[in-house]
């Protein structure tokens, strides 16, 4: 069974997200041991207790940017999948994000079966 992390901070997105994996068609999707954090703290504290596959991340978090995390992670040996979840949508913002280390980059609001689709492309790899 795949871990993924969930950073995010709203409570109604973290709800939102357990519904679309709970809900999903993919097996490996439907399966996957969820955790969250609702912080850049909250997340580290999360990787500390052992190592997630993916990581669905919000940028714009309470304690800071999102993508300082991704940067950390990339120098990781265990380094997990990185998805950002975000509102931020400028063709800047996504290449900050992809340069910060992040795999893949999903626009808020997004569909549910995006969501399904992109976590389900980068499990197991």
């Amino acid at each position: 069974m795949s871990k993924v992390l969930l950073v995010e901070d709203e409570e109604l997105n973290r709800v939102l997200v357990r519904a679309i994996l709970a809900r999903a068609s993919d097996d490996a999707v439907r399966t996957v041991e969820l955790v969250e954090a609702g912080s850049l703290a909250g997340a580290r504290t999360a990787l500390a207790d052992g190592p997630v596959d993916v990581v669905l991340l919000d940028v714009n978090l309470p304690d800071g940017n999102g993508l300082t995390l991704a940067a950390d992670l990339r120098e990781r040996a265990d380094r997990p999948q990185v998805i950002a979840l975000t509102a931020s949508v400028l063709p800047h913002e996504r290449a900050a994000a992809m340069s910060a280390g992040c795999d893949a980059f999903l626009d808020k609001p997004y569909a549910a079966q995006a969501l399904v689709d992109l976590l389900s492309s980068h499990l197991g790899r």
